[in-house]
């Protein structure tokens, strides 16, 4: 794979080149951008971009596309919803659904929409809240002010949300309001065939063809939520090759901004060891999936995410073993590094702040097993053991001042906390069976047969026969169960006898344990160290950078643009007749037959899925691509495999961001699904012409 990044982006040693950057809303940099493409956005429209875009609090982003709350996402972001609707007798994830009515719009069990309200600079206040401190002193300290201030700033108020957000590795510190809707609704989704049509063959690759688009709505007092203010309209014409867009969303996480230390043991630890990780319970699930035609069905999502993060992974993981590339950022440390300790002032400030890192780096390596394995989640991976924590947590922690809780705890997160402990959601005892044995196999491979957390959880048992006890001992896949172990608090938790409680309960103090040390001893350290190294970049090379992703609400620039690739020109846009080109018949290329039947009707001409050279990461699937008016143009659903090492360093030669074209969407809708109430949603009027009829013999 080839990468060629320029220097100066690596680590953020200077202002960002060419279209990279995943930009705060309040730090954008609409000169550069009228400088580029003779567009300045202004604050105002700055804003109503950030109002009209939301994100799915699970994991993706999304936008508001009518006056009426319905919101625009992709089809792998709403899976979770659809799947949960979904029966053996009724796959909505196979054969898609439609709501004919706003009567036949089905809530999502446990799906949430933030919308962002305000951001507010909070780094003076925990500057100095914190300033002389270090270790336990200084993670306490930060932990209990962050707390104070996102209660101060929800104020008991369950339709809010605060977060405080660490930008620059701790260089600065914004408190982001956001308002929250807890009860969405499936509008329309298409079939599955068509949604990931390529499947893992075709993931992260262009030329793509895919229509990965699905339709909610969230509900304000059981009405449709009044958007009418804050919302993207449609554009008339779809993203043009040349043109101008923005993407508006929420990468996840980018690692951009970190030490070379920390870099060497994402590579040379966690990413190996995830992807061995990874490909073994894709063995496990594929396993499970051939005991039956229903087995496939509740394990379908998880596959699909389990696949999704291998191929990410891999090609995180051939970026930083990519020997250019990596060079290019040591440069890019050992010239910062040169520049601190040539002024004596700031060495004596930022000097030592690498050393320390490496050395943080150092002890995690030692614990690192015994973290992922006892505290999060990769042996006690099932639903219902994580349910149990929380219940087993919330009766210790809530009683506890809120500056004192484990983070997770604190008062202003409590609402969604709730409302994941208490969703409906299915879950499948068989498949929990199958993922506990997994995770608590790895586990004693992992730890050993002789470690004391192994010996405390197995006792005598095989994981297989811990793992069915346990799961089919549980009433905890009951919402009313759940619901009175977290009202009845401590005494009811101390006297329950569910297994799965018991279990939490028996690991709960060898996992905080772990986590207490590697908070302290190892984070405290990290994140004070690298905060020192974020005020070092800014004295030397200014503040006119954007900070690494953090799956907090960002903007992006860039341009619909093709990319050469082993010498061949990959032209930015492909068509909808590619589509059927491309159908074998087979999966993962067998179209469903809603399309086939529609084929004769459809304007094969109709743009399908583009690339711009906007910069993204894991999180942005379901962000609106707009245009310099405000106008949807398209629906991000990827990256190209070269955007893979965007995790790292950004590269506008080769790395694409892939989207779903606007007139595919609206092609489907009229002549594939007939969804004429959402057509007119997105496009009012357009339904006063009679809508073409797919023809049955086409």
């Amino acid at each position: 794979m080839k990468r060629l990044f320029v220097i100066a982006t690596l680590l953020g040693a200077a202002p960002a080149l060419a279209d990279e950057g995943m930009w705060t809303y309040n730090n954008f940099p609409a000169a550069k951008v009228k400088e580029k493409y003779g567009f300045e956005p202004t604050q105002e429209w700055l804003d109503k971009v950030r109002l009209s875009s939301v994100r799915l609090a699970g994991g993706c982003s999304a936008s508001f596309v009518s006056p009426d709350g319905l919101v625009m996402t992709n089809h792998h972001c709403a899976r979770g919803c659809i799947e949960q609707l979904s029966t053996a007798k009724k796959d909505y994830i196979a054969n898609g659904f439609y709501a004919k009515t706003q009567a036949e719009e089905k809530q999502c069990p446990a799906m949430e929409i933030n919308q962002l309200e305000s951001i507010t600079d909070v780094t003076d206040t925990l500057g100095k809240a914190t300033q002389g401190m270090s270790g336990k002193q200084y993670a306490d300290t930060l932990k209990a002010k962050m707390s104070e201030l996102e209660q101060a700033c929800s104020a008991g108020d369950a339709k809010v949300r605060c977060d405080v957000v660490t930008l620059y590795q701790g260089g600065k510190y914004n408190l982001y309001k956001y308002r929250r809707f807890q009860d969405v609704r499936l509008v329309m989704a298409p079939e599955h065939a068509i949604a990931f049509f390529g499947g893992d063959p075709d993931n992260f690759e262009f030329p793509r063809y895919d229509l990965d688009v699905s339709f909610v709505r969230v509900y304000q007092d059981g009405k449709p939520a009044n958007t009418k203010d804050t919302y993207f309209k449609w554009s008339e014409h779809g993203a043009k090759e040349g043109e101008l867009t923005f993407v508006s969303g929420n990468p996840g996480r980018t690692s951009r901004g970190l030490s070379i230390s920390e870099l060497e043991f994402q590579r040379d630890v966690v990413l190996p060891k995830t992807l061995i990780y990874l490909s073994e319970m894709r063995g496990m699930v594929t396993e499970f999936q051939r005991r039956g035609p229903e087995q496939k069905r509740i394990s379908n999502n998880m596959l699909f995410g389990v696949e999704n993060a291998i191929k990410a992974m891999k090609g995180r993981h051939e970026a930083l073993v990519d020997k250019n590339f990596f060079a290019q950022k040591v440069a890019a440390e050992q010239e910062l590094r040169k520049k601190v300790d040539a002024n004596p002032e700031m060495k004596k400030k930022y000097g030592a702040a690498w050393d320390e890192i490496a050395k943080a780096e150092e002890q995690l390596a030692h614990v690192r097993k015994e973290l992922g394995y006892m505290e999060q989640g990769q042996g006690l991976s099932a639903t219902t053991f994580q349910i149990a924590r929380t219940l087993v947590r919330a009766a210790e922690e809530l009683p506890k001042e809120n500056g004192q809780r484990l983070r997770e705890f604190n008062q202003a997160g409590l609402p969604a906390l709730k409302a994941q402990l208490f969703s409906p959601a299915p879950i499948y005892p068989e498949l929990e069976i199958a993922r506990l044995t997994f995770g608590l196999t790895k586990m004693r491979e992992e730890l050993g047969a002789d470690h004391p957390f192994v010996k405390k959880v197995l006792g005598k048992d095989s994981p297989a026969t811990l793992a069915t006890r346990v799961v089919k001992g549980t009433k905890l896949i009951d919402v009313k169960a759940r619901q009175a172990l977290f009202d009845g608090g401590k005494a009811a938790v101390d006297a329950s006898k569910d297994p799965m409680i018991a279990l939490a309960k028996l690991v709960d103090p060898d996992a905080r344990a772990v986590r207490k040390n590697v908070e302290e001893n190892i984070e405290a350290v990290v994140r004070k160290n690298s905060e020192l190294i974020a005020k070092a970049k800014f004295e030397v090379y200014g503040t006119n950078q954007y900070p690494d992703a953090t799956f907090s609400p960002r903007v992006s620039y860039g341009s619909v643009k093709g990319y050469m690739e082993d010498g061949k020109q990959v032209a930015p846009i492909t068509q909808m007749a590619g589509t059927f080109e491309r159908h074998t018949g087979e999966d993962p290329f067998a179209l469903p037959k809603s399309w086939l039947k529609a084929q004769n009707i459809l304007d094969g001409k109709t743009g399908m899925n583009f690339v711009t050279t906007n910069d993204i990461i894991g999180g942005n699937s379901g962000s609106p691509m707009i245009n310099k008016d405000g106008e949807i143009v398209g629906l991000v659903f990827d990256g190209n495999i070269q955007s893979l090492g965007g995790e790292y360093g950004f590269d506008e030669s080769v790395n694409r961001t892939v989207a779903v074209h606007s007139d595919a969407i609206i092609e489907a809708l009229q002549k594939i699904y007939g969804a004429t109430r959402v057509l007119e949603e997105l496009r009012p009027g357009s339904t006063k012409v009679p809508p073409v009829k797919a023809n049955p013999a086409g």
